[in-house]
C-alpha cells in the first residue's frame, strides 16, 4: 500500500480526489524536503521578486522618481544664469512698487506727489516740476502753472488722471487748478483699486524679467536638459518670493487706505 501511495504523489495531481485524501496521511511519511511547505515557501519569494522587479521597471521605464530629480545649489546658479541681474531687477520693481504707494496712494493728496508727477512728453520723462510753478491755493486746492511749457498741458492732464490719485484738475488758460478729494468712502476705495492696478503691473514685471532669464537659459546649448529644468525651477521660486513680498505691501497699503484696522 505504502508503494501504490508514493507512486499516486509521483504522478504530480493527475489523481487529484485520491492524492488530497491521502495528503494528510502520507506527509508525515514523506522526508522534510520533499512536503509542501517548501513549495509555498518558494511561491512566496518568486512573488517578492516578481514585485521588486516591477518596482524596478517603473523607475527604468518612467524615470520621474524622486531618485532622478537634480537640484542645483545657488553657485551652479550662478553659472548659468546672471542671478544678480534677476535678483536686481526684481527688487526695484518692489521697490518702485512701495514708492508709487507712498507718492501717489495717500488718502490726503500733497503738492509733493504731484512735483514728483511723472510726465511723458515727446518719448521722454520728466517730473511736472520741471515743466511748471506749483503752489498752494489753500489746503484745498493746489495750482500748477503751465505758462513755461504749455504745449505739455495734455500730458500733464493724462499723467494726473493716470496717476491714481482720484484726482480732477481743472484749466483755466496755461493754469491747472487741482482740488484736493475729501477722504470720502469711495475714495478710499478708489485708492485700494488703484494700489490693485499699481501691484498687477509690477507683478507682471517681475513675470517678465522671470520669463526673460528662463528664456536665456533655454538658450544655452552647453546646459543639460536637467539642470535647464533644474534652474528654472529656482528661478521661478525667485520670482514667487518677490511677489509674495509686493502682496504683502498690497495688503497692508489696502488696509491703510481702507481704515480696515
Amino acid at each position: 500500500m505504502l508503494r501504490n501511495t508514493l507512486h499516486l504523489i509521483a504522478l504530480g495531481g493527475r489523481q487529484d480526489p485520491v492524492r488530497r485524501s491521502l495528503l494528510p496521511c502520507t506527509a508525515r511519511l514523506l522526508p522534510v524536503e520533499k512536503r509542501e511547505q517548501p513549495q509555498q515557501i518558494q511561491t512566496g519569494l518568486l512573488q517578492a521578486r516578481g514585485y521588486a522587479k516591477g518596482k524596478d521597471k517603473k523607475k527604468e521605464k518612467g524615470g520621474k522618481g524622486k531618485a532622478g530629480k537634480v537640484e542645483i545649489n545657488e553657485q551652479q546658479l550662478r553659472e548659468i544664469i546672471n542671478l544678480d541681474s534677476l535678483n536686481t531687477q526684481m527688487e526695484r520693481s518692489v521697490q518702485q512698487m512701495k514708492e508709487d504707494f507712498i507718492k501717489h496712494l495717500s488718502l490726503r493728496s500733497t503738492s509733493g506727489a504731484i512735483d514728483t508727477l511723472r510726465i511723458k512728453v515727446d518719448g521722454d520723462e520728466h517730473e511736472l516740476q520741471e515743466l511748471a510753478q506749483i503752489s498752494r491755493k489753500n489746503p484745498k486746492t493746489i495750482i500748477v502753472n503751465m505758462i513755461a511749457f504749455p504745449q505739455t498741458i495734455p500730458d500733464v492732464l493724462r499723467a494726473i488722471e493716470k496717476s491714481g490719485m482720484n484726482l480732477n484738475p481743472q484749466q483755466d488758460g496755461t493754469t491747472l487748478f487741482i482740488p484736493i478729494p475729501k477722504v470720502t468712502k469711495e475714495h478710499r476705495e478708489n485708492l485700494s483699486k488703484n494700489a490693485k492696478a499699481l501691484f498687477v503691473k509690477y507683478r507682471d514685471a517681475i513675470r517678465n524679467v522671470q520669463n526673460d532669464h528662463i528664456r536665456k537659459l533655454k538658450k544655452q546649448p552647453d546646459v543639460g536638459k536637467d539642470d535647464a529644468f533644474a534652474a528654472q525651477t529656482q528661478v521661478t521660486a525667485i520670482g514667487d518670493k518677490f511677489i509674495a513680498e509686493a502682496d504683502k505691501l498690497l495688503a497692508s497699503k489696502q488696509k491703510e487706505l481702507l481704515g480696515d484696522n
